[in-house]
């Protein structure tokens, strides 16, 4: 598959977006723990890139709470469950690993459901950044610990009360 990628500055740093021509495939944070190294040739005009540059400059600002974008990650399907489950905890929320193992039917599987989350190629798209441990207490995050804290900072600043 041919892949394509570009660069978005953002509040928690240079985002790199890589797309086949037609579907975001990742999002990977500078220091992104675990990225994949990939060949990706720079492309400024593709437009699912240009799309998802938008969305994710109106999410930043405050504008966004769901993205609307294709999207093609590369995984198994216990991984895409986790990760289709994770597009459903709503904004400005968290839910522990636990309840999110519950949620794909897999009670007693948090361990597994935080190592398909950690696998996650498509950060703030697919909100791993909303599960936290069982106390609420900030667990890893490839993008650092700093960064989640932010991104759900961010979204319950936004929140309605």
């Amino acid at each position: 598959m041919t892949l394509f990628t570009t660069t978005l500055t953002s509040p928690v740093g240079a985002l790199r977006l890589i797309a086949s021509h037609d579907a975001l495939t990742a999002i990977y944070m500078e220091n992104h723990k675990g990225a994949p190294v990939l060949d990706a040739s720079p492309r400024e005009d593709l437009p699912v890139l240009r799309e998802a540059r938008a969305q994710l400059e109106q999410y930043f600002a405050g504008e966004r709470r769901a993205f609307d974008l294709p999207l093609a990650p590369v995984g198994t399907p216990f991984q895409h469950a986790v990760w289709k489950a994770l597009r459903e905890i709503p904004w400005g929320s968290t839910w522990s690993y636990a309840q999110l193992a519950r949620h794909v039917g897999r009670e007693g599987a948090a361990r597994a459901v935080g190592s398909a989350n950690a696998r996650n190629p498509l950060s703030i798209i697919v909100p791993c950044h909303r599960v936290v441990g069982t106390s609420g207490a900030l667990t890893g995050y490839a993008g650092g610990v700093p960064t989640k804290q932010w991104l759900l900072e961010h979204e319950r600043r936004l929140t309605p009360r």
